[in-house]
């Protein structure tokens, strides 16, 4: 399938204020798209492109003071599956691990894994190590936590969710990641596009996390907030966790005050 992704961000700017926007298609998605996917500024700025250490596309720029839009739009191939199901990807010994995913075993600025080592076994121990073992880390997160924009807070860490059972879609998959990593599986936090596609439609539209875990050999997406397979998720950044993949970051001060997303099937004129 074909989708159309957009976004319009705006914020008011009291004073110039140096920024950093992760916005752009992750790079393993490249080759799916149809039409430039460009960061376009009003007033128009210098941009600076560079892939941060996890291999995220990112753009560097100094908003002037004033009203600062970012905007775009693109176009790309999609599979017409859902996401991959595998019952069978096992958990890796933590010293056959590849040397660049020992670092989703570890603490992170939302993911307390220290403090989450007697509750994962308590919880989680007993379970079939491998897919099963996730997926029921997926069932408990999405069964005990209620969704509730009004209780979404920027400092909300995994163990503030397992305490008060309430957040939003980046809380759920803190708690899942932490509860993966203390039972010595890597996971990472993940952020995209995810329309409402196959599924009842949920307004207005959001960029949305999900995570991904690595077994047999190679990472696989889960999702403790829908915990359904999805169509058409289109990956932005990955990192340790929300910290890593902020869409933007500003050295200073600048408040939001427009926000857009769009995830959209691209309509067609082939004839038959």
């Amino acid at each position: 399938m074909l989708l159309r992704l957009a976004y319009d961000i705006q914020f008011d700017i009291s004073a110039p204020v140096p920024m950093v926007a992760l916005l752009n298609v992750h790079s393993s998605r490249v080759h799916d798209l149809l039409e430039p996917d460009e960061l376009q500024t009003d007033p128009k700025l210098k941009l600076t492109y560079y892939t941060d250490g996890f291999g995220n596309r990112c753009t560097r720029f100094v908003a002037p003071a004033g009203k600062l839009r970012l905007s775009n739009s693109t176009l790309i191939q999609a599979s017409d599956e859902p996401d991959e199901v595998n019952w069978g990807a096992r958990e890796i010994a933590i010293e056959d691990l590849p040397h660049e995913t020992l670092g989703y075993l570890l603490n992170s600025r939302y993911c307390e894994v220290d403090r989450f080592s007697n509750i994962a076994f308590e919880l989680f121990g007993n379970c079939t190590p491998g897919w099963g073992r996730v997926q029921a880390i997926c069932d408990w997160v999405h069964n005990k936590v209620a969704f509730n924009y009004q209780h979404a807070r920027p400092t909300k860490t995994a163990l503030d969710v397992y305490t008060e059972r309430v957040g939003v879609c980046r809380d759920y998959q803190h708690l899942a990641i932490t509860f993966c990593r203390a039972l010595n599986i890597p996971a990472r936090y993940a952020t995209g596009y995810l329309g409402d596609i196959g599924v009842p439609v949920v307004l207005p539209m959001d960029f949305s996390a999900w995570f991904e875990v690595y077994l047999e050999g190679r990472w696989w997406t889960f999702d403790a907030r829908n915990n359904r397979p999805r169509l058409a998720r289109v990956l932005m950044a990955t990192g340790r966790d929300a910290s890593d993949v902020a869409m933007t970051t500003s050295f200073g001060r600048a408040d939001l005050s427009h926000f857009f997303v769009q995830t959209e099937i691209e309509a067609t004129d082939e004839v038959t």
